[in-house]
């Protein structure tokens, strides 16, 4: 019974490093179901470059942005338009700008965990970088084809990537020179992890440098933020659904879920029409909004109408 509360207490506060973990698997996973389905390399002057840097950055591309798309910080941080500091002083200025970029480079540190991945396990691979800058490589160095014109020499070397493609004689030419572009690839590709990882860690290392917090007071914060936002959820949550539920009230004249209902209010047409369509937020003054349209017609009209009595047959809730 110790041992669990044990491995929570150790989880606790590290949410984020197991996101990023999670993160990084489902990305290499997908990068080689990807690979296996998608990639084929065209093995033709012109087309082996555009198509292996596309392989390469387009995905990572995506996953950028849809990292940054995904953060809540990046909603917050376009939607919050008003200052949290009164009046605009250099000092605040300067105050405002450093929130802004700390927050930033939060951000990007979480959005760049996908494409990071994808960039790295794509070079260790080798087959992208291949296909890409194949054709560019001095194969005279291996003694191959030297008696042809330029043109013809990247024609051939353009069809390295693909075996069945490459004449007997130039076997072990293609041969040397997958294995020389393979090990640029998986160089590059460890020099981006370790560039990555020491760069994560010195940055740590200074953000807990320059932060006023020990050690114990920022896992204390941690934890206070963690357990604020959830509890702010679960409050709104909540809020939003008594003050729905007064409005559906009204419009129908019982609350959902009530046992003892003892009338229901029959909707007119122009009640129906009234929040029927395509709602948007809706300014009332400087600090209320509508938020629907059914919220619009429980603020303007009354709930006046008719009204069916169902207490006369309690088999009729039972029917219906």
């Amino acid at each position: 019974m110790t041992f669990l509360p044990k491995w929570l207490t150790f989880l606790k506060g590290k949410e984020v490093v197991i996101a990023n973990a999670i993160i990084a698997i489902l990305t290499i996973g997908g990068q080689q179901l990807f690979s296996f389905f998608t990639f084929s390399c065209p093995c033709h002057v012109g087309q082996n470059l555009v198509y292996g840097l596309a392989f390469l950055g387009v995905p990572a591309l995506i996953l950028l942005i849809v990292g940054y798309a995904l953060n809540n910080q990046t909603w917050r941080l376009v939607m919050g338009k008003r200052s949290h500091f009164g009046r605009v002083t250099p000092s605040n200025w300067w105050l405002k700008c450093k929130l802004v970029c700390f927050v930033l480079c939060s951000i990007t540190g979480r959005a760049l965990v996908a494409p990071v991945t994808w960039l790295a396990v794509t070079l260790i691979n080798g087959s992208y970088y291949i296909c890409a800058v194949s054709e560019y490589v001095p194969v005279y160095y291996y003694g191959a084809a030297p008696n042809v014109t330029a043109s013809e020499r990247s024609r051939i070397l353009a069809t390295f990537p693909c075996s069945q493609l490459v004449p007997p004689e130039l076997t072990r030419a293609r041969d040397e020179v997958i294995l020389l572009l393979r090990y640029q690839s998986q160089v590059a590709g460890w020099l981006l992890i370790a560039v990555v990882v020491i760069t994560v860690f010195l940055s740590y290392c200074l953000a807990s440098c320059f932060s006023p917090l020990s050690f114990l007071h920022f896992r204390y914060w941690s934890s206070y933020v963690h357990n604020e936002q959830e509890l702010f959820d679960e409050a709104t949550d909540q809020h939003s659904r008594l003050y729905a539920m007064q409005n559906v009230r009204k419009f129908f004249g019982f609350f959902p879920g009530s046992e003892n209902v003892k009338e229901i209010r029959i909707p007119s047409l122009k009640e129906w029409q009234a929040i029927s369509g395509l709602a948007f937020l809706k300014r009332v003054d400087e600090e209320h909004y509508d938020y629907s349209l059914l919220h619009d017609w429980a603020l303007k009209e009354r709930a006046s109408g008719k009204y069916l009595r169902i207490d006369e047959d309690p088999g009729i809730i039972t029917q219906l």
